[in-house]
């Protein structure tokens, strides 16, 4: 079959019906016998993912994915593009409680390509039938396996097929209902407030007409924001501001935003407009009225819609954002605010709804900027995520190590002693003086520190990103406390603890 055939994607349908049937036994039975195949390939726009620096250790922060060992029965195959760091390794299995880490070993296999290029990782997998071969001959019988990826793109279809596995994600074919355009349609479908803009846009004629037609509606708009359809991380977008704007004919205001287009200022360090521009012709985008507000926060709602189409919420969170005007992901805190939570909760969850009617499967998430004025919030969605982000693994990571559960009810996370947790994680805590730390020295300086996650008091740190550290001075944490104030203390006193131990040198 050719790789995005009619006879591909009807086979990619048959063999997606398996999932129905797995969902209900390890659901049902935490002891039945599955394989999880993780590739955390990243399939999306190569130029997009080099502006974040060390993306290639990004598919490191899918390694919670081997606290699923704690289940007795579960094998995990795990395939990077090149080897990780067997202390890296060791670190994830350590955190395993209520199953010996050498038990865990052995139901692990770790596979790697030894290509460092920029490709996907799926696609450098399908590029190598031998290695191919050997992870199906990892897996064994299919019927209770399947393949979890970071994202979903046709190059995961073609790999599922290849390891005749189902795919827990989304149909590449509902593509489009993750895209910035694609988005404020599923948010117009469910009845949720967006910020006023247009889509489908495709050059600088159509973004300059959108421009002005926005500012004719709002008269006293200072800017707005033109994204690309497929920017990651807040990466792909850029403002647009209308300063010494002159009110003229319809043809003069749209000419006047066309000459300001080059002035557009970019989230993403030593972006230009004709590279910027050549990317939107390629892939499309759309242009939105800037959210203003003087108490602004960017929530953050995290679903999942299961095998059998039953979309829910299983978390909130309270986005923190950086870049030259706000709009990069750095990270994030659990739960969201309780002004406005179950509020988020209720709109990602309408969100969700629609999607899981079109066909959409597996986790994301729904961001929205809020605005406070007299007490009361106003939510716009921004954007959904239709695959694994940010607020992926920090939450998995939480419900992993602590066999806890998200209450729908208050939007707390309950461990099991019934206990509230909490907590604040980063991608991006980095500094040029870091460089050089290895995953041994890491490990060394949380446990010398006591800063290791400890499972009796469900409080500490756990790191991911490990192997960016030595090279880009750039690690991820989640910081897991007892309330929000001992979470944000231990995300300070580990940065705190880095500066220091990379200053001793």
């Amino acid at each position: 079959m050719l790789p995005g055939s009619p006879e591909e994607v009807a086979a990619f349908q048959t063999l997606q019906q398996r999932l129905v049937d797995l969902f209900h036994r390890v659901t049902v039975d935490r002891r039945a016998p599955q394989t999880v195949v993780v590739v955390p390939s990243l399939s999306l726009d190569p130029e997009e993912l080099a502006k974040v620096s060390g993306v290639h250790h990004y598919e490191e922060r899918m390694l919670y994915m081997l606290m699923l060992l704690r289940r007795p029965r579960t094998r995990v195959i795990f395939v990077t593009s090149q080897q990780i760091d067997p202390t890296i390794v060791d670190y994830f299995l350590h955190l395993l409680t209520g199953v010996p880490s050498s038990h865990a070993r052995e139901r692990l296999e770790l596979f790697y390509c030894s290509d460092a290029s920029k490709l996907p990782l799926s696609a450098k997998i399908l590029n190598r039938p031998h290695l191919l071969k050997r992870i199906r001959a990892a897996v064994g019988p299919t019927r209770d396996a399947h393949l979890v990826c970071f994202n979903s793109s046709p190059l995961e279809r073609t790999l599922a097929l290849a390891l005749d596995m189902p795919l827990y994600a989304n149909d590449p074919e509902l593509y489009d209902l993750g895209t910035k355009s694609g988005c404020r349609k599923t948010f117009r479908e469910a009845g949720v407030l967006m910020p006023d803009g247009m889509e489908d846009l495709r050059d600088e004629d159509d973004i300059a007409l959108a421009l002005a037609t926005l500012k004719r509606r709002y008269p006293e708009m200072r800017r707005a924001v033109v994204k690309l359809n497929d920017g990651f991380s807040g990466e792909g977008n850029a403002l647009f501001y209308f300063d010494g704007w002159t009110e003229g004919s319809e043809a003069e205001n749209v000419q006047w935003c066309k000459e300001h287009l080059p002035d557009l200022r970019f989230e993403a360090p030593h972006e230009t407009w004709p590279r910027f521009h050549a990317k939107y012709q390629q892939m499309r985008g759309v242009v939105e009225c800037f959210v203003e507000g003087a108490h602004k926060r960017s929530p953050s709602c995290q679903n999942r819609v299961n095998a059998l189409g039953h979309a829910m919420a299983i978390s909130t969170h309270d986005q923190v954002l950086g870049g030259p005007s706000g709009q990069v992901f750095l990270g994030c805190t659990f739960p969201a605010d309780d002004a406005y939570r179950l509020q988020i909760q209720e709109f990602g969850l309408r969100i969700a709804k629609v999607l899981g009617a079109k066909g959409v499967i597996g986790r994301f998430a729904t961001d929205f900027v809020s605005v406070e004025e007299h007490g009361l919030w106003t939510h716009y969605a921004i954007e959904v995520n239709l695959r694994k982000g940010g607020t992926t693994h920090p939450f998995l990571t939480l419900r992993f190590l602590t066999d806890g559960s998200y209450d729908t009810e208050t939007g707390l996370f309950l461990s099991q002693s019934g206990r509230p947790k909490y907590y604040y994680a980063s991608d991006t805590l980095s500094s040029e003086s870091y460089k050089g730390i290895g995953p041994t020295d890491l490990v060394d300086m949380a446990v010398l520190n006591e800063l290791h996650f400890h499972s009796a008091s469900e409080r500490g740190v756990v790191f991911h990103l490990i192997g960016a550290l030595s090279e880009f001075g750039k690690i991820g944490l989640v910081c897991i406390g007892d309330n929000k104030q001992q979470a944000e203390f231990l995300y300070r006193r580990t940065r705190s603890t880095l500066d220091n131990f990379s200053r001793r040198g």
